[in-house]
C-alpha cells in the first residue's frame, strides 16, 4: 500500500497515533524485571536477522463488545510477567566485538498502547483494513520493546471493535507468540481466574518437527513392514529432490514472469487484504473431502490467484507460481505443552524464539469446471511435501550459514 496515495491512512499519517493515557499512577503502568533475573542475554543468529530486515507478527482480534483499556492494560502486565523477553531491546554488547543482546527495560506498558485517529465515518471496513495493512510497512522505536497493541474503537460490519498487536519477528516466531498470548488471556465467564477453554485434546497427526512414519507391530505382517521400509526410502528420495530443487531455486531457476512478480524498476509497496472465511464450511469441505484444513485454505488461495490471473491478465494457459513458506518446526503438540508449562511456572523450559524451516509451495493457476479440483491439487501437493525432510533441512542449513557468516 502507498501511505502517500490519499485515503484513511493518509489523515492517520498526518495525525501520529498518540499513546493512551488511563487514569492510573504512573508507578502502576510501569513493569520493571524481576529480581535476580539475567540483566542480558545472547540474541540468536536468527533473532538478528529478523531484527535487520524488520519482519513483524501482525494479529488482528474482533470483538463483540467495545474495547476495555483497563482489562487490556492488565493482560499486557501479565503477559510482560511471564516472558521477560518481551521487556528487552537488542543492545550492541561492547564488551564482545558488538555482538548484540536481549537487554532488560524498564517499560511503560502506556507507551505500548496506541489509539489512533481515523476517519472512519465513510467505510469503517476499509479504515481498519488500510490502517492494518500499513501496520507491516511502519518501522518501530528501537529505544524500547519493539511491541504494540493498536485499539480501534468502532464498529465494523465484523466486529465491535478490533485490536490489531504487532510484535517483531525477532522476539518469536507464530507457535511462541500464540502461547504467551492465550495465557495472557482470561475466560468472560463468571471464573475470571481460567483461561479460555482450549480444543479437545486428540491425538496429533505428528509428535516431531516431520511427519515421521510409524513403524508397524509385528503382528502386521512382512507386507506391512516392506511399506514402511519402502516409505522411508520415499522420504530419502522426495528429500533430495526438494533440496536440488530448493538450491536451483536459489541460485538460478526462476518463475515466469506474471502479475505477482516484483517489478524491476524500483521499489513497489504492497499492501494486505483479507477475506474472512466460515470455519464451519472450511471444516465440512475437510471431513468430505478426507483432507486437512491447510489443504483446504491452500486450495483457497490457488483459486483465488487463479481467478485473479486470468481476469486481470487475459492468459488462458496453465501455469505455476511458488512461493517460501515458512514452517513451524516445533512438535504439533507444543502449542498447549507451551502453555501448560508457562502456567506453571517452569519459563526456563519453554524455548523461545523462531524455530521455522522453509519450504516451496508451489500454486497451480488453472480453470476447473469443478471447484473440488483445486482441493484434489492441493492435497496431492501437500501430502507430496509431508513427505520430505525438505523443512528439517533448510533450519539447519540457515542455522549454520548464519552462525558461520553472522546475520548481515
Amino acid at each position: 500500500m502507498d501511505p502517500g496515495s490519499g485515503g484513511p491512512w493518509a489523515s492517520a499519517q498526518r495525525n501520529r497515533l498518540l499513546p493512551i493515557r488511563l487514569s492510573r499512577e504512573p508507578a502502576n503502568t510501569e513493569w520493571t524485571p524481576p529480581a535476580g533475573s539475567p540483566a542480558e542475554e545472547p540474541v540468536s543468529p536468527t533473532a538478528r536477522a529478523m531484527e535487520d530486515i524488520g519482519i513483524y507478527i501482525v494479529v488482528t482480534i474482533g470483538l463483540d463488545t467495545p474495547i476495555n483499556l483497563t482489562a487490556f492494560q492488565a493482560g499486557i502486565e501479565a503477559m510482560l510477567a511471564r516472558c521477560p523477553r518481551y521487556g528487552c531491546i537488542q543492545v550492541a554488547d561492547g564488551s564482545n566485538n558488538g555482538e548484540a543482546r536481549w537487554a532488560r527495560t524498564t517499560v511503560n506498558v502506556q507507551d505500548h498502547m496506541i489509539v489512533p485517529r481515523l476517519d472512519h465515518a465513510t467505510d469503517p471496513d476499509k479504515a481498519v483494513e488500510d490502517y492494518i495493512a500499513s501496520l507491516s510497512t511502519l518501522p518501530m522505536d528501537r529505544s524500547r520493546p519493539p511491541w504494540e497493541f493498536h485499539f480501534l474503537d468502532f464498529p465494523t460490519s465484523e466486529a465491535a471493535s478490533t485490536v490489531a498487536i504487532r510484535v517483531h519477528h525477532a522476539y518469536g516466531d507464530g507457535m511462541s507468540t500464540m502461547a504467551l498470548l492465550m495465557m495472557s488471556t482470561r475466560s468472560a465467564a463468571a471464573d475470571t481466574k481460567s483461561h479460555p477453554a482450549a480444543p479437545p485434546h486428540r491425538r496429533p497427526t505428528r509428535t516431531s518437527a516431520i511427519y515421521a512414519p510409524q513403524r508397524p507391530p509385528l503382528s502386521a505382517g512382512v507386507l506391512a513392514f516392506v511399506a514402511w521400509v519402502w516409505s522411508y526410502l520415499v522420504l530419502a528420495w522426495n528429500t533430495a529432490a526438494d533440496i536440488a530443487y530448493f538450491a536451483a531455486t536459489i541460485m538460478f531457476l526462476s518463475d515466469p514472469r506474471t502479475l505477482f512478480k516484483r517489478a524491476d524498476d524500483g521499489f513497489h509497496a504492497k499492501r494486505f487484504a483479507h477475506r474472512s472465511l466460515s470455519l464451519d464450511d472450511v471444516k465440512f469441505l475437510k471431513n468430505s473431502m478426507n483432507c486437512t484444513v491447510n489443504d483446504v485454505l491452500v486450495a483457497l488461495t490457488s483459486a483465488a490467484l487463479s481467478r485473479y490471473y486470468f481476469r486481470k491478465s487475459g492468459d488462458t494457459r496453465k501455469i505455476c507460481v511458488r512461493s517460501l513458506l515458512p514452517v513451524n518446526t516445533r512438535p504439533a503438540t507444543s502449542l498447549q505443552t507451551y502453555v501448560n508449562v508457562i502456567e506453571s511456572d517452569k519459563r526456563n523450559e519453554v524455548t523461545w524464539g523462531n524455530k521455522l524451516g522453509y519450504i516451496i509451495l508451489p500454486f497451480y493457476l488453472a480453470r476447473h469446471d469443478d471447484p473440488l479440483a483445486y482441493i484434489h491439487k492441493a492435497k496431492k501437493v501437500l501430502d507430496r511435501k509431508k513427505r520430505s525432510l525438505e523443512v528439517i533441512f533448510t533450519y539447519k542449513i540457515a542455522e549454520i550459514f548464519m552462525n558461520v557468516f553472522g546475520a548481515k
